[in-house]
């Protein structure tokens, strides 16, 4: 039986850090989040718009109002938004309320916690093509994935079977969709890009820092820590005599500084008594050309290996204006933007 923090901080460890940013593109995403149990920290149902990677609104049933969360989202756009935006809300509220009471019986499995999720949106890719998506889950599963192409619903498993058939004869509502996702959803983007401009299409350049520790067996952890970068993309990769060794290093992923930028870890284990030179290789946008540290015998340890502390605030606040509660698996076209 699923709890409420056994079910968030089962998918935070799983945590799609890229669901608001692909390499090199933009998005807008609009999530949902409905559970059975509320309390004071989690509500029953939450409404979420991002762009990139920013939180821009946010509704949840105890307010039951949307809230700007930037600047330049609350200056641009008008009353007329915002109230659309609460209609919306509550009309989603009320269509989830009698969904979430259909699945613990479809299920079988009336007590308990339980948890709906629901993710919509859109990407600008560098090349100028797009793609949108609307996709559903049911206790951390997958359960429903729309097909804009044939404006049908793929099922996760036989229980989404009869919701499919139910959703695929609703041929208005399906016309609907694709209409949203193919031709409204880029315009929201690029407008919404115009108004964040400053903030969205900033780059700060990172740093990179080095650091060793012993391991088993002889063996000598290497530690590169890069922080301060934004935007998200970057590639880390620790080189041999010049050359990559990505087959040989792992990587935390990217994750949220918690002041605008981002940071990762990429460790790599090596046998000292071989003599060669080791560096850390960065590429980012925000540089004219790669970033390179080298590593030293004589260097100290400069980076604790411990766990990272935006996994700690991750844990104790599920916030997704920090922390994303969508699981990396839901996305099949996704790539990790740390090339390790």
């Amino acid at each position: 039986t699923l709890s409420p923090q056994g079910s968030l901080l089962s998918l935070l460890f799983l945590l799609l850090p890229n669901i608001v940013s692909w390499p090199c593109q933009h998005s807008w995403r609009i999530f949902h989040t409905v559970v059975s149990e509320p309390s004071p920290e989690l509500p029953w149902h939450r409404y979420v718009g991002y762009v990139n990677d920013q939180v821009v609104f946010e509704y949840n049933s105890e307010k039951q109002r949307v809230e700007p969360r930037t600047p330049w989202m609350a200056q641009n756009e008008d009353s007329e938004f915002w109230d659309h935006q609460i209609w919306w809300a509550r009309r989603w509220q009320a269509w989830f309320r009698g969904s979430l009471n259909t699945l613990r019986e479809l299920y079988n499995r009336t007590e308990g916690f339980h948890i709906i999720q629901m993710i919509l949106g859109c990407d600008l890719r560098e090349d100028n093509t797009t793609w949108g998506f609307y996709q559903d889950s049911y206790n951390e599963r997958d359960f429903l994935t729309f097909d804009k192409e044939t404006m049908t619903w793929v099922a996760a498993d036989i229980g989404a079977q009869i919701t499919k058939r139910r959703w695929d004869a609703e041929v208005f509502d399906n016309q609907r969709w694709k209409h949203y996702l193919e031709e409204e959803c880029i315009p929201w983007l690029r407008s919404f890009l115009e108004y964040g401009k400053e903030t969205l299409q900033r780059k700060v350049h990172p740093t990179a820092r080095v650091s060793d520790r012993s391991s088993h067996d002889g063996l000598t952890t290497l530690s590169c820590k890069v922080s301060g970068f934004y935007p998200r993309d970057i590639t880390v990769t620790w080189l041999k005599n010049g050359e990559s060794r990505q087959q040989d290093t792992y990587s935390e992923g990217i994750l949220p500084s918690g002041d605008g930028t981002y940071q990762t870890w990429v460790t790599m284990e090596i046998d000292p008594k071989i003599k060669a030179h080791y560096s850390c290789h960065v590429e980012h946008e925000s540089l004219l050309e790669p970033l390179s540290v080298s590593w030293g015998k004589s260097r100290k340890n400069l980076l604790p290996m411990e766990l990272p502390s935006s996994h700690l605030f991750c844990l104790i606040n599920w916030d997704l204006e920090k922390c994303s509660i969508w699981k990396c698996k839901r996305f099949k076209k996704w790539q990790p933007s740390v090339e390790i």
